[in-house]
């Protein structure tokens, strides 16, 4: 079936009423597709749009990690931006929403990739679109080259992982300064967990590997030196499993811009604080009370306190700050706070900030709607959303991350 691509969904002769959506196209495309209810699946592109460009990674298409490869730079970044806008005007909000900053090809430090079983030994590779497949690869435009050169290494390592038949492991492989953290999920345990046998063989190849450390969902198999990584002038022994920022350049660029906003604060409060992306940076202007309900993160965070001379005093607390918020109370002594929470947001936390007295708060989100509900609380409580820095940390992705600074 011939379609045209419309900015909300395609249309065509018999179709049923309503948008049709077509992945892997763009407005302005007259496109064949196998339609099926409102989805179709792209056959061939009958008259391209001017924006189409040439995917860059052969596995584009089959594998589900990108979805935007296709489509030239510019306009995707400005697309990106659009969103953030579109999830505030939803609440009735506007900002100055400044040029989205775009993370290079090449960048990512964190990739969760899934095995299989192939032959005697192990496919890895992610999962395929609308699909549960394994689109197995042997290259990533997205990934640091130094991950990718490592696949080989990480699906040997995957194979004693899969000697429960229900096991479907997935490696979370994080670059740091000292090598490769892997932590691995999904594998069956109900049945005994890992064998002895397959501990000693996933231990011999991440040896030959030279990987700093292999979990198991946080229990070491094996550890030849202790992951770290570097946050602003702070190294941190990064706790198993742990959030970090996909790509260092995303990193830099919104703490910069957290740290602008926060010039001249006397008390800083950093609330979904982690194992400190912001709080080191943060502590160079003034004291720093920082928050989080990972209590490994927020440990290695106190832990390098000590190895960070200069900075302003830091006090850091495990604390489920969606059910025990920092209350308004307990920020007198705060002017500037920061919140970085999950996707779901800091609804609870975002209330007792606009109860206080808290001079800015500086929002980072990587859910633009759940952003937007907590910005409506602030605004709601008489601060004025001044600008925002659309980050794209997750490069050819529907994602979208940010920082916004609100003053009262």
């Amino acid at each position: 079936m011939e379609l045209e691509i419309g900015a909300v969904g395609a249309q065509g002769d018999g179709v049923a009423p309503g948008p049709v959506f077509v992945p892997l196209t763009l407005a302005g495309e007259r496109v064949g597709a196998e339609v099926r209810g409102d989805r179709g699946e792209l056959t061939a592109v009958l008259r391209a749009s001017p924006q189409r460009v040439s995917p860059p990674c052969p596995h584009f298409g089959d594998c589900g990690g990108c979805a935007l490869q296709h489509w030239d730079t510019a306009p995707y970044l400005v697309w990106k931006a659009e969103e953030i806008r579109r999830a505030l005007g939803r609440e009735g909000l506007e900002s100055d929403i400044l040029p989205a900053f775009a993370t290079p090809p090449g960048s990512r430090r964190r990739l969760a990739l899934h095995a299989r079983k192939a032959g005697q030994g192990a496919q890895i590779g992610f999962k395929a679109r609308r699909s549960w497949r394994l689109a197995a690869i042997d290259s990533c435009t997205v990934a640091d080259p130094r991950l990718v050169a490592a696949f080989p290494a990480l699906a040997r390592l995957a194979a004693p992982f899969l000697e429960h038949p229900k096991s479907a492991p997935t490696l979370h492989v994080t670059l740091t300064d000292t090598g490769l953290d892997i932590d691995i999920t999904g594998v069956e345990r109900r049945s005994g967990g890992l064998s002895a046998d397959a501990r000693m063989i996933a231990a011999e190849v991440a040896a030959a590997a030279d990987f700093a450390r292999v979990t198991l969902a946080g229990e070491i198999v094996y550890q030849a030196r202790q992951p770290v990584v570097r946050l602003g002038p702070a190294a941190v022994a990064l706790p198993a499993g742990a959030f970090l920022q996909a790509t260092r350049e995303a990193e830099a660029a919104m703490a910069g811009f957290a740290v602008e906003a926060a010039a001249g604060a006397r008390g800083i409060a950093d609330l979904y604080c982690g194992a400190g992306t912001f709080t080191f940076r943060l502590a160079a202007i003034a004291p720093v009370l920082a928050a989080d309900a990972a209590g490994p993160a927020v440990r290695a965070l106190s832990s390098a306190v000590a190895g960070a001379p200069g900075l302003k005093p830091i006090t850091a607390e495990t604390r489920d700050l969606d059910r025990r918020p920092v209350l308004a109370e307990e920020l007198k002594k705060v002017d500037v706070a920061l919140f970085d929470p999950p996707r779901a947001g800091a609804a609870e936390q975002t209330a007792q900030l606009a109860r206080s007295g808290v001079a800015r708060v500086i929002g980072v989100s990587c859910n633009p709607a759940t952003f937007a509900r907590d910005a409506r609380t602030l605004v709601d409580a008489g601060f004025v959303l001044q600008r925002v820095l659309p980050v794209d940390q997750f490069l050819w992705s529907p994602h979208i991350e940010l920082v916004g600074v609100f003053s009262r």
